[in-house]
Order: C-alpha cells, then sequence, then structure tokens
C-alpha cells in the first residue's frame, strides 16, 4: 500500500473522488484543491493510470519531508534510495509544483531535487543519469506546499488528458479530461442510451470521448509513453492483465452522436481524431452552421457543446449576436432536449435567454469557465426578453438615424455619429465608418455598477446589427476611458484594420482596431473645412498633426505650402499616406518634433496656423510636462512669433472646463480673438456640445 495522488483541473476534484471510488472498491480518497489523496495498491494505480476519464496525473509518492531551505530540500530527496527505483543510465526529468519564502521558484526547486538524485548516484557509482525534459524514463513529480515538499514518481508520465489519438486541433481546444467532465455534468454518462449532439464541435473531442464512453473504451488504451515503463518496482505482468481486461470489456455504441461544426476544415481534423480514436463509424460528422443546426434524431437526447468564449473585448462584437440568435434556435428546434453549454463568460450565456437549471465552475486550462445546464421544456422555450422595437437604445437609435437622414444625404462623408450617450444607462457612442460600425463604451459613473453597465453594453452589441443592418464582424468595440496625454494613440492591437472613407473630397485612411482613436476625430469635420476655406496661396503649419487630415484639407484648399508637425513618426508616415491618398504633390514639409520646442526655435513665417494639441502630456520624448490650461499662452505666444502680419491662428482643444486667457493673448499682440466653437460642432455632435472648443487669433 502507498500514498497516491491523482490530480485534475481546479472544479473536477469531486468529480474525481467519485470516479476513483468506482473504478477502485474500498479506497477512501480525501479532496484538495486539484487533486484525490488516498492509500492505494499499485494495481489500482495502474487502473486509474488506464481508466480515469478525469484525471491529469497519477503519483506514486516516494516521500514526503521538509523544503523550508534549500539545503531540506535536497535532504528530502536524498532520503530516497534512487538505486531502488531507476537505473543510472536512464534519463529523468523533475517537475516541480509551488514556491516558498525559501523555494521561491519552481526551477530552483527542480534542479535540487535533480542535484540530489545525480549526486547520490555519482557517490554510489561515480556515475551520474541525464536529464531529458520529455518522455524521460523515470519522470519525477514534486509539490512544495508551505515548508513540506512531496516527491513520487509520475506514472502517467505526461497529462493523462493526452489520449493519443487527437494530430491537429482547432485554436482553442478542448482539453479531453474536461469534456468528459461536462458529459457527466450534463446528465448524459448516465443515459449513454440517450442521442448526443455538438453544435460546435471542432476538432471533435466532446463526440469522440462520449463514443469511448459509450463503447466502454479506457481512455488510456492509445498511450504510448508511461512514466512506469522503466521502473524498477514495475509490474508488466500487471499492467498486461488491465489491458487484457479492458479490451475484453469493449462493447457497441448504444447511442447516436452527431457532430457538426460550421468549419469544413475542422470537421475533416475531427473525423482523422475519430478516427485515430477507433470510433469513427460511431459519430455522424456534419458540417453545419450551429445557427441553424437541428436535432438528427426524433428522440430528444443531450445537446453538449464548447462554443467560442469571447476572451478578447472585440469579440463580442460578434458573440453576443451568435448567442442571442442561438437562444432562438434552441427554443425553436431542440424543445425537450438538455442542453449544457461551457463558457469562460458568464454574461454571453445570459444572452441565451434560458432559465439555467444547474452550473457548476470547471477550468479549462488556465481559463475558469462554468458549465451551464438548461432543460428546454415547454415553460423554458417561450420567447421572452426585449425585441427592437419595444427596447430604449433601439428605439433611440432608429429616431436618430430617422433624424440625421436627410443631414447624412446633404453630407460629403460616409463617417459620421449617430449616437452619443443619449441615454445616461447606455454610454456608449457609436460612429460609422462606411460599412462599419465603432462603438467606443465610456468608463461608467461610479454609481453605475460594473455588472449593470456590462450588461447594458451587451444590449448595445445585440441591438446595433439589427437597427443599422451592419454584420456584427465589421462592428468594433473600444473602452474609452479618461486620458492623458497621447494616451489615446497608444496601440491596442494587431489586427490592422485599415479602410479608406471620405470626406469632403478628401480620402483617407482609417484604422478601427489597432488604436483607441480610429486616424480621423470626425468633431473636426467642420473645422477642416474651415481650414480649407482660409489656406488658399497660404503657407500653411499643422501642429500635433496627428495623422494630418487637417494638412490634407489645407492642401486641397490651395495652401501654398503645407508643414505636418508630429512627435510620432507613425502618424506623420499616417499623414504621408493620407497625402498620397489624395494625390497631393505640393510643397509639403514633414517634421517629426516636439511641437512645443520645435515651436520656440522655429525661425519660420506662416500664414495660418493650426493647432489642436493634447490636454495633458508627459511624453518621454518631451523635455517637460505640458498642460493646455497652464501652458495654452506659452505655445500660442510662439505661434504668433512665427505668424506673418495679417496671419491667423485656429486654436482647439478638447479639455472640459478650458478656459482661454484673452487679456494675456491680447498683450502678446493677437489683434482679435474669435469663439468659433459652435461654428466647429457638427450636427452629428449637436448633443456633446462641449466635445472641443476653437478660436480664431488674428496678429
Amino acid at each position: 500500500m502507498n500514498h497516491i495522488i491523482v490530480t485534475t483541473s481546479r472544479g473536477l476534484d469531486s468529480l474525481l473522488k467519485t470516479e476513483l471510488e468506482s473504478l477502485c472498491d474500498g479506497i477512501e480518497c480525501r479532496e484538495s484543491p486539484g487533486s484525490v489523496h488516498f492509500i492505494g495498491t499499485l494495481e489500482q494505480a495502474y487502473k486509474i493510470c488506464l481508466w480515469s476519464r478525469l484525471a491529469n496525473r497519477v503519483i506514486w509518492v516516494l516521500t514526503e519531508g521538509k523544503c523550508d531551505s534549500a539545503e531540506d530540500l535536497y535532504q528530502t530527496a536524498m532520503s530516497v534510495d534512487w538505486q531502488q527505483h531507476m537505473k543510472v543510465s536512464d534519463t529523468l526529468s523533475v517537475n516541480f509544483h509551488g514556491t516558498n519564502r525559501a523555494i521561491k521558484n519552481t526551477q530552483f526547486g527542480a534542479v535540487r531535487i535533480k542535484d540530489a538524485i545525480v549526486d547520490q548516484f555519482v557517490e554510489e557509482l561515480d556515475q551520474r543519469p541525464s536529464v531529458e525534459r520529455q518522455f524521460a524514463d523515470f519522470p519525477i513529480y514534486a509539490r512544495c506546499h508551505r515548508d513540506k515538499v512531496t516527491i513520487g514518481l509520475d506514472l502517467s508520465g505526461n497529462s493523462l488528458h493526452q489520449r493519443a489519438y487527437r494530430s491537429k486541433t482547432g485554436e482553442a481546444p478542448l482539453k479531453e479530461h474536461v469534456a468528459c467532465a461536462m458529459l457527466v455534468r450534463s446528465g448524459w454518462t448516465e443515459n449513454t442510451d440517450k442521442p448526443l449532439q455538438d453544435i460546435f464541435c471542432g476538432s471533435g473531442t466532446i463526440a469522440i470521448e462520449a463514443a469511448l464512453i459509450a463503447r466502454n473504451i479506457a481512455p488510456g488504451m492509445q498511450r504510448a509513453y508511461w512514466g512506469f515503463s522503466r521502473w524498477l518496482q514495475h509490474r508488466a505482468d500487471l499492467w498486461d492483465t488491465l489491458i487484457n481486461d479492458a479490451l475484453a470489456q469493449q462493447v457497441p455504441c448504444p447511442s447516436k452522436i452527431i457532430a457538426s461544426d460550421i468549419d469544413r476544415k475542422l470537421i475533416a481534423i475531427a473525423k482523422k481524431n475519430a478516427d485515430q480514436a477507433g470510433v469513427f463509424g460511431d459519430i455522424d460528422f456534419v458540417v453545419c452552421d450551429a445557427l441553424s443546426a437541428t436535432p438528427g434524431v426524433n428522440t430528444p437526447g443531450y445537446l453538449v457543446s464548447n462554443p467560442p468564449y469571447g476572451e478578447r473585448l472585440g469579440e463580442l462584437t460578434e458573440l453576443i449576436p451568435l448567442f442571442s440568435a442561438l437562444g432562438k434556435q434552441f427554443k425553436n428546434a431542440w424543445e425537450g432536449w438538455q442542453v449544457s453549454i461551457l463558457s469562460s463568460n458568464r454574461d454571453l450565456l445570459r444572452v441565451l435567454k434560458l432559465r439555467a437549471s444547474k452550473e457548476y465552475a470547471m477550468n479549462n486550462g488556465r481559463l475558469e469557465c462554468r458549465l451551464v445546464n438548461y432543460t428546454l421544456d415547454a415553460d423554458n422555450v417561450k420567447q421572452f426578453g426585449g425585441s427592437a422595437e419595444n427596447h430604449d437604445f433601439a428605439n433611440r437609435l432608429k429616431k436618430n438615424l430617422k433624424r440625421l437622414k436627410g443631414w447624412i444625404k446633404q453630407q460629403d462623408t460616409n463617417c459620421y455619429r449617430i449616437y452619443d450617450a443619449d441615454l445616461p444607462e447606455y454610454n456608449v457612442a457609436v460612429d460609422v465608418y462606411g460599412d462599419w460600425l465603432v462603438v467606443q463604451e465610456y468608463a461608467p459613473p461610479k454609481t453605475v455598477s460594473e455588472d449593470k453597465a456590462r450588461r447594458r453594453l451587451q444590449e448595445v452589441l445585440l441591438h446595433l446589427p439589427a437597427v443599422t443592418g451592419v454584420n456584427p464582424k465589421q462592428i468594433v468595440l473600444k473602452v474609452r476611458a479618461q486620458q492623458k496625454g497621447r494616451n489615446q494613440y497608444e496601440k491596442l492591437d494587431e489586427k490592422d484594420s485599415r479602410l479608406t472613407v471620405y470626406e469632403n473630397g478628401a480620402k483617407f485612411a482609417v484604422n478601427l482596431t489597432d488604436y483607441l482613436d480610429t486616424g480621423l476625430f470626425l468633431d473636426h469635420r467642420d473645422t477642416r473645412q474651415i481650414v480649407a476655406q482660409k489656406a488658399k496661396n497660404k503657407d500653411v503649419l499643422n501642429l500635433f498633426s496627428y495623422t494630418g487630415s487637417v494638412s490634407v484639407h489645407a492642401a486641397l484648399g490651395g495652401a501654398k505650402s503645407v508643414t505636418t508637425v508630429d512627435m510620432s513618426n507613425t502618424y506623420l508616415q499616417w499623414a504621408k499616406e493620407n497625402m498620397r491618398l489624395n494625390n497631393i504633390r505640393s510643397a509639403n514639409a514633414f517634421i517629426q518634433a516636439d511641437c512645443t520646442t520645435w515651436l520656440k526655435t522655429h525661425p519660420g513665417k506662416y500664414d495660418l496656423i493650426f493647432v489642436d494639441p493634447p490636454s495633458f502630456s508627459n511624453s518621454k520624448r518631451m523635455q517637460s510636462t505640458f498642460d493646455v490650461q497652464r501652458d495654452h499662452v506659452s505655445l500660442l505666444a510662439d505661434a504668433f512669433r512665427c505668424l506673418n502680419p495679417g496671419g491667423e491662428v485656429i486654436f482647439s482643444n478638447n479639455r472640459r472646463g478650458f478656459k482661454l486667457d484673452d487679456r494675456a493673448l491680447e498683450e502678446l499682440g493677437y489683434s482679435a480673438i474669435t469663439d468659433i466653437t459652435q461654428a466647429t460642432i457638427p450636427e452629428d455632435f449637436a448633443r456633446n456640445s462641449a466635445i472641443h472648443k476653437c478660436w480664431v487669433l488674428t496678429r
């Protein structure tokens, strides 16, 4: 009899305990997070290796002792007579888990155990075993907990979830033992004569594991590598007997198992995996969209699936409409079935608008997930929940589109705002960019709970496609919190979803995904027109130019020359691209510099200067911080010095509560200061008249 530890994923401990007690009569198990402990025989340990569908590893404990110092860990490892377990010619590996104040990283812990083993062999035989990271002859498992360490032989060799039938997987494969846990929690394993269907089958894991269960095929039958194969205490006769007994217990599949997926390539992978698992003939594979999938049999059964989770924020724009449609399909086509869905996003499951009967926590890899069961009885399939016809956000959006319809027709642009936090509870802005929508979620006020704000956002993403007709795949979601300096220009993603849009005779490249802002400030549409009207035959300077949209309009307006200055080379290159898009080849200069420093020392003279600085900046490239309220007089003084007589500065910023120091500017020599803010606020931004302020200052 020996101490045996069987590990699994978090959330599967109690299921594993039940399974072990079923496999090994008479054992008394003790649960701990992610593992089950018991005193058992080698035969029982072998049986678990071969038959457990829920375990990850089976550890035959060799010693337990102190590890409150590196020396204690070394001595605990030295207490094992390693020659009783392995030959000096065998390879070894050490898989170390846990840390404490003395053993501060797992690599150090593994090295100390390895040193003890090697030193023991060198002292006694003057030879040493070598280390092999993968497929070692003697894989050692060690776990440190506080000041104690447990060291044992990993009989499983590598994780038991690796059944050896998967040649390929999809992007986010479901682990085999988690698939089995889903089948157990769904209730199907108690009714294996009932039909089973998976409508998001991916590489086929759920269906294959179900077929193995239905046919009573031991999940470890095809594994070629075991941690005990070269163990000196291995009982090959005992193992062979267990293998032969397992072969004799296999039965024909008593149930109908159907696996479908929209991706034909994944179905091909699933078929190959099923063939390698020996259950190809027990599963019907179908290429089918989950939203149109229907029961493949007349008798109600169990639908068990692992749909996409949407780990990235932007993926929600596609998944929320998907889950809404999926919920409707369940109600329309699957009445009488038991449905079990695994997801790491509980909010997505709420979009199904189904009443859950039970739910269970379980990890899939590092993801904390929940398996939620639904009984699709008559009450649960009744349609409920708001529709686009009676939903507050949808109704307001429809009113906005109706009100803006005439205005949009009159505009020479395909970029505009259609919603701007009109309803406080739906605190988002929605902008149109051609055939795309960009949804910016403002950080919710402290009075609104995070959970409520998240549900409101889901409703926005659910109703947007229905009201606007835009494909969910072309809706981009961003979260906008209060930004400082040029944080709004920091890169968020690497998708590079660029498209070309137009505005009043100009073309612009925008990137809807990779940055918080898209490359075109829509609220400055009318401001750019004012610049274009004033630019003819003038030397124009565009400071804090961002992607150069003002420079483009100045050039198209007939400017004699345009100088574009920004601290970011990325945005200057973008500005050059915008110039090329508009076939502008006239005299243009692009300067990468800190605008505030550059302006102080620049000797040039201009007829028109556009200045749209950030509210605050503390970029490392700047010699000092910049605060527009504190520093605008100094900035405009430097602009005055670079201005020709009769020249104008168009000064804008978006700091809330900003106060222009008229008196100080008049003392500088500006002869006229005109507030043109209202003339620069477009119709689609009328609700937010404080989005920016703008003045014309004349020398």
